[in-house]
This record gives structure tokens, C-alpha cells and sequence, in this order.
């Protein structure tokens, strides 16, 4: 390894150092300092240290020693002068190659790009990672169904994985034998590929919100951000559909492709959104369901677009107080699915907690799935590398 690199991992260790000296000393007694031993740990380059040459990659070494060129499974979908680092890592035992690149801002014609005076509001949640509702009647509904059932068929998987190897694992004081390095790199390969599937779905989530934005002509996103939730300790089973939630990845894709389509993404404080009537603004109980009611005046709405539209009201850095504006429900609401690549997500894969669709009261087959869709916009690019080689 040349210094670069070297420096790279020194730099990373010591900023997990420092902002966990930073959170103990805020008062968070959870932090703790990066002491474990890791055998693989991420290594940058920076631009200028290292050379681009369609599928390969040349990656500076120590002095005296033979270049290193990485083979890619497929070139990188930006120019070489926009490149600005890559890093090379490896999760689920293989080795990927992550690339960032500088990406200019879009440019529209005039009178048709995004107008700061649209302001449309995003509420996050796990059935719908995105509800938007703009001040204009538009709305949008994201289904992540689809992401729900990958995460609990995964886990219903890997629980039935557990029992089918519980006599043949190794036991707890065999982990260097060759049967436990086996039994590992199976775990890793899948769960590298659950987290492959979950994070490709996200991306197309978050591209069809700005889609939806750019075509509406909105210029800026309020975001509700529910993290706050994330320190109520609400039992075993929803906390984990909390840590698989991932606010912090849905809303930094959201604010990547939308900084790059021109159109600002401001968080505000989502607190109450989703248990206070539009109508007469008077809190009612969390409702179990999709559908608000309110035993006050009798109103009844979508409850994600309900909140979308309430977040749309509220502006940065406020608390949770009542809207500065009159709240603006969407009449026409478009209707789209995320994670349409997962196995199965049309009739095959379904949530096991779903009933049949006998038992539902269904009549005649269900309609086959759509196509999938086309590749997910992201400003960084992960790419399969093969087998390292020398010349």
C-alpha cells in the first residue's frame, strides 16, 4: 500500500474516533470508539493518484513494488475528468470498486425548470417510503411493499438457513476450521445480496419522487424527518423494522438526485403530522390503518398524504406547530411501486403475513407484474470488480 491509501484508512479511523469522542461528551453513553480489529478496511484515491483506462484501474503502490490493475466487471458511467476519488472495498466477500464523481446541476429550458415558489411536502415511512403532496392538488404515493416483504422473507430465510446447518455448524470453539469459513461466506454472500437488492430499491424511489418533482415543476422538497423515533425503545419487533427502515439513507438518495435535477430539499420537523386533522386541527388517535379519521368533524383522508401535506406547511427549523398556511390536499394522486427487480415481487414472493388471495375475497388471477424499470440514478457508482492482476 502507498502512502495514499495508507493515509486514506488513517484519516477514516480517525474520524470514527472523534465523532464518537463528540457524542460521549454530548451525553450519548451508546457511542463507542472504533477499537475492533478489522482484516478489510476501505481505501481511497483521490484524483490524480490513480489511473482510469476503460475496464481497468491502475491503484498506486509502495515504491519498488509492480503497478496493481483491477479488472471492472463494466466501465464507469462518468467521464474521467469528472472523477474525483475511487475506493476500494469489499462487502459480502466481494470486492467492489466505489467511484464518486462530480456531476453538473441539469439545466432546463426556459419557463420549464423547477420554480423555487412550488414547495411540495415528502412524508417517509416503511409501506410508503415516499408520500409527496405538492400545494398545487398533486400527489404521489411510492408502495414499498415490495422492500417490506424482501426484508422479512430475507430474515424468514436466514432463520430456516440457521435451522438447516444447526447440526453440521461448527461449534463456537471451531471458528478456524475450514467447515466455519465456509459457513460464514455463505451468510456473508447472502446478506451482501439482500443489502444489494434493499439499496437498489431505495435508488428507484427516490429517482421517481424527483421525476415526479421535475415534471410538476417543484422547486423545493420539505422533508419530514422522523429520526427522533429512533431513540423510543417501541419493543424487539419494531425497533428492527426501525434499523431496516434506513431514514438516513432514503433521505440523503432523495437529497443527492434532487440537488443534481436544481431543486432544494430542506428537513423539517415531522412531529404530530400524521395524528392531526387538516380539517379542524385537532390531534385524533394514530390510526392502525392507511385511512385518517377524525371522531371530531368526521374528515377522512389518506394518512401519508395527510401528513405530505401538513409537512408542506411547516418551514425549517420550526418546532411542531400548527400550519402556517392552509393545508392543501392532493386530488390527484399518482400511484407508483419501488423495488420492482426483487425476485418474485409480482405473485411469487409475497409477504407470508399477507393472507391468500381467496381469503381476501379476490375473484379471477392476479395481473402479471410490470417490467421492471430502468436503472436507478445515483451520483455514486458501485461496480463488481474481478480478480486483481499485475503487470
Amino acid at each position: 500500500m502507498d502512502t495514499t491509501g495508507a493515509r486514506s484508512v488513517l484519516r477514516r479511523f480517525s474520524d470514527a474516533w472523534f465523532a464518537a469522542a463528540k457524542a460521549r461528551k454530548d451525553g450519548d453513553s451508546s457511542a463507542r470508539f472504533p477499537r475492533r480489529r478489522r482484516g478489510l478496511m476501505p481505501v481511497r484515491w483521490y484524483h490524480g493518484t490513480f489511473t482510469l483506462d476503460g475496464l481497468r484501474v491502475r491503484i498506486p503502490v509502495a515504491k519498488g513494488m509492480p503497478p496493481l490493475w483491477v479488472r471492472l466487471a463494466r466501465e464507469v458511467p462518468y467521464p474521467v475528468e469528472q472523477v474525483r476519488s475511487v475506493t476500494l472495498l469489499c462487502e459480502g466477500g466481494r470486492l467492489f470498486l466505489d467511484v464518486t464523481a462530480e456531476v453538473p446541476v441539469a439545466v432546463y429550458p426556459p419557463g420549464e425548470g423547477p420554480d423555487p415558489a412550488r414547495v411540495a411536502g415528502v412524508d417517509l415511512g416503511i409501506i410508503h417510503p415516499y408520500a409527496v403532496a405538492s400545494r398545487d392538488g398533486e400527489g404521489l404515493l411510492v408502495s414499498g411493499r415490495a422492500i417490506r416483504a424482501e426484508h422479512r422473507m430475507h430474515l424468514a430465510d436466514t432463520k430456516t438457513r440457521r435451522r438447516a446447518v444447526a447440526r453440521r455448524a461448527p461449534k463456537p470453539g471451531q471458528r478456524g476450521s475450514r467447515r466455519w469459513r465456509k459457513h460464514r461466506r455463505r451468510a456473508r454472500l447472502v446478506e451482501g445480496r439482500h443489502k444489494r437488492r434493499v439499496r437498489q430499491a431505495q435508488h428507484e424511489a427516490a429517482r421517481t419522487v424527483v421525476s415526479w418533482a421535475v415534471e410538476q415543476r417543484v422547486g423545493v422538497l420539505r422533508v419530514g424527518d422522523p429520526r427522533g423515533v429512533l431513540d423510543i425503545d417501541a419493543g424487539r419487533r419494531h425497533n428492527l423494522r426501525l434499523r431496516q427502515w434506513q431514514i438516513g439513507r432514503l433521505m440523503q438518495v432523495l437529497e443527492d438526485k434532487a440537488t443534481q435535477a436544481g431543486i432544494t430539499v430542506h428537513p423539517v420537523n415531522e412531529r404530530g403530522t400524521s395524528s392531526t386533522c387538516p380539517a379542524c386541527l385537532r390531534r385524533i388517535p394514530k390510526p392502525r390503518g392507511r385511512t385518517l379519521s377524525c371522531p371530531h368533524c368526521a374528515f377522512s383522508g389518506h394518512r401519508d398524504l395527510i401528513a405530505a401535506a401538513i409537512i408542506a406547511t411547516r418551514t425549517p427549523g420550526g418546532g411542531p406547530t400548527t400550519p402556517t398556511a392552509a393545508v392543501v390536499l392532493p386530488e390527484v394522486v399518482t400511484h407508483r411501486r419501488a423495488g420492482r427487480h426483487l425476485p418474485g415481487a409480482g405473485q411469487s414472493r409475497r409477504d407470508p403475513r399477507r393472507p391468500p388471495v381467496a381469503a381476501r375475497g379476490s375473484v379471477g388471477p392476479r395481473r402479471p407484474a410490470p417490467p421492471p424499470g430502468g436503472e436507478s440514478l445515483a451520483r455514486t457508482a458501485r461496480i463488481h470488480n474481478r480478480a486483481p492482476e499485475t503487470r
